[in-house]
């Protein structure tokens, strides 16, 4: 096995031999397949501010339920102000009976985000990861995605399906952090592609590289796929 490093990332944690050249090579095929195969005409769900209330109701909720409550949320409020003058019990009363899970902890981050937002930022969601992962509730994954969805700015937000994916393409080691895939797709795949990692990969995940049973053989990427060749296995992947 190869023991390149560069910075803090090695290949010595892959499961197969491949240069970095290599990887990067068909790291860049892959978006380039995966752009193609799920293009979006748009990728903004809207302002940041929005996109961020978005991505606290989305934790560990299903898309379609995250998405009927995100509209709601907006029709009944309306905006940052509004939120941010609403009592916590009843913004978590309302996350309750549309069926969000965690929903005390959720309708907490809303409204102290919020007042946050206005208090501090003069009503406008900071465009600086740092700043973002300070407000309750936004972790890296979630600052990425404001970042990305709300501001068009080039990042890779890591949730579940970009993690499996990237572990079972070969583009991060199977068993390190979500943390460490976003470093070794920011290192392999051109910068002014990283925006469209999130969404191709998560269509991809949605549609043929689900989680159990992934249709390998209906997959376009299938002869770039160390997974599709047995050299990475479901119990290598974490």
């Amino acid at each position: 096995m190869e023991k390149e490093k560069s910075g803090s990332l090695s290949l010595e944690k892959f499961t197969f031999d491949e240069s970095w050249e290599e990887k990067r090579k068909r790291a860049e095929r892959i978006v380039e397949i995966l752009m193609e195969t799920h293009p979006r005409e748009k990728l903004l769900i809207g302002d940041p501010y929005r996109t961020l209330v978005h991505c606290i109701i989305s934790q560990r909720m299903r898309d379609e339920v995250t998405y009927r409550v995100w509209e709601e949320l907006f029709k009944k409020y309306h905006d940052i102000e509004t939120i941010a003058k609403t009592p916590v019990e009843e913004m978590q009363e309302f996350l309750r009976k549309n069926g969000v899970g965690l929903w005390k902890t959720k309708g907490e981050w809303i409204v102290k985000v919020s007042q946050i937002i206005l208090e501090k930022y003069g009503g406008k969601v900071p465009d600086d990861i740092r700043k973002l992962m300070e407000l309750p509730g936004i972790g890296r994954k979630c600052a990425n995605i404001v970042l990305a969805y709300g501001f068009g700015r080039q990042a890779i937000p890591v949730d579940t399906h970009v993690n499996r994916i990237s572990k079972r393409l070969g583009l991060a080691p199977p068993r390190v952090q979500p943390e460490k895939v976003e470093e070794y797709l920011a290192k392999l795949i051109p910068y002014e592609k990283w925006i469209y990692v999130n969404h191709a990969m998560v269509d991809h995940g949605r549609s043929i590289c689900k989680p159990i049973k992934p249709k390998c053989n209906e997959c376009p990427l299938r002869e770039l796929c160390p997974y599709a060749k047995g050299l990475v296995g479901d119990g290598d992947v974490r």
